[in-house]
Parts: structure tokens; C-alpha cells; sequence
């Protein structure tokens, strides 16, 4: 078996991609970023996950992201739109993914993983640029320059196994894979019981990958 990093938010599609690298027979050493997004209840979901998906461990890093603000996720003073946006939302975190997988390369040379799996998406996603398939391309090309594995000859896998797949293909693909997705919290702005607003783009995406998958909805509604 190989190692890899898995990037766990505790939303719906980490909590899928984790599955699927266990599933793919890897051990997995699962990596969460405490951001100063606006509530916590993702990172207790990606502790249960982890357990509950066999990986090997769970580390949550804490970089305070809201020290600079300028994203909903991150700066109280900007709402969370609680409708369909077009262009880049406000809910955008400027850099996260490019961060959060410098982290996992990092940690990835430290444990010799061979992979690092993150699950962002381009078809279903919310117009966020760090989740398209040449941000991922330029990434490997960063890791295959930046580190002490690939300058030997044994480079780290970028792998984002979701990005072609519309969110209810994600649901179906996680229901194959045993995922319980009452356990993710995907909202923006859950209470602190990790219940969803029902409003916030995340959630609307959310609910549509299971009413065009043909699933009842598990998520746990506030109201």
C-alpha cells in the first residue's frame, strides 16, 4: 500500500474524495485547515470522518486566513449571498487551495506519500478559480519543481478524482463508497450543531446533487 495526503474540509466532496483513496488502497493521513472561517463545525465533521473512513490520522493546521479578511468565509462584516451568484462570489477565500496544498505537499514529503488527493470540482462548482483543472495542472508542475522527492525521481501526484464530475455523480460515486454524508457539513454558515442554513450556495449545490442523483436529502436543516 502507498500513502497519500487527503485534503478533508468535512464537506461532502472531501468526505468522497477520502473514501475513494482509501478505496484506491491508500493510507491515508488525513489533513484539515482551521482557516478562520466562521464556524467550526466542518472541522469536527473531518475528525468523525476520518475516523469513520479509515484513515491512518487526522491533523488540522490553523493559519488565520481572516487576519486579511476579504472573503465572506473569513470576515464577519461581509454576508454570506444567499442567492445563485455570477462571477467570483464574496464567498471565495483568495489563495486557499493554493495554501492548503502547500501544507499537504509539505506533509507529503515528511510521511513519503505518493499522493496528495483534494477534492475540488470545476463542473458544479461556485465559479471559484483555484478549483479548475489547469490551477491543479500548475500546481503538479510547482511540486515537480519544489521538492526533494521529485528532484530523486519519485514526484507527488496531485490527484483531484471529483473535478469532472457533476455533484450528483459525486453523491451516487460516495453512496457506492459507504460515505454517510448526514456526517458532512458543507453549509457556509452552519450553526454550531453543524445543521445547514439551506440558503447559501454551498447548500443549494448541495441539495441539487441529490435531487438529480434521485436521493432523498440526509443534510440537517436549521430550520
Amino acid at each position: 500500500m502507498t500513502r497519500a495526503v487527503v485534503l478533508l474540509s468535512g464537506g461532502l466532496d472531501s468526505a468522497t474524495t477520502l473514501a475513494l483513496a482509501r478505496h484506491d488502497g491508500m493510507i491515508c493521513h488525513a489533513l484539515s485547515l482551521d482557516y478562520g472561517q466562521r464556524h467550526h463545525a466542518e472541522l469536527e465533521a473531518a475528525s468523525n470522518l476520518a475516523h469513520s473512513l479509515g484513515a491512518a490520522e487526522h491533523r488540522v493546521m490553523r493559519l488565520d486566513m481572516g487576519a486579511y479578511g476579504g472573503s465572506a468565509l473569513t470576515d464577519a462584516s461581509i454576508a454570506v449571498p444567499e442567492a445563485a451568484s455570477v462571477g467570483i462570489p464574496v464567498t471565495y477565500v483568495p489563495a486557499r487551495n493554493t495554501i492548503m496544498l502547500a501544507l499537504a505537499l509539505g506533509w507529503a514529503e515528511v510521511v513519503d506519500a505518493d499522493a496528495i488527493y483534494i477534492g475540488v470540482n470545476a463542473l458544479d462548482y461556485s465559479g471559484y478559480p483555484d478549483c479548475r483543472p489547469d490551477f491543479v495542472a500548475a500546481f503538479q508542475q510547482l511540486a515537480n519543481l519544489a521538492t526533494k522527492r521529485a528532484v530523486n525521481g519519485a514526484a507527488i501526484e496531485i490527484r483531484a478524482p471529483l473535478i469532472h464530475l457533476s455533484k450528483a455523480e459525486i453523491v451516487l460515486l460516495g453512496m457506492r463508497l459507504g460515505v454517510d454524508y448526514r456526517a458532512t457539513v458543507s453549509c457556509y454558515q452552519a450553526d454550531n450543531q453543524g445543521r445547514a442554513c439551506g440558503r447559501c450556495d454551498s447548500c443549494r449545490l448541495r441539495r441539487q446533487g441529490f435531487e438529480q442523483a434521485g436521493l432523498a436529502d440526509p443534510t440537517r436543516y436549521q430550520d
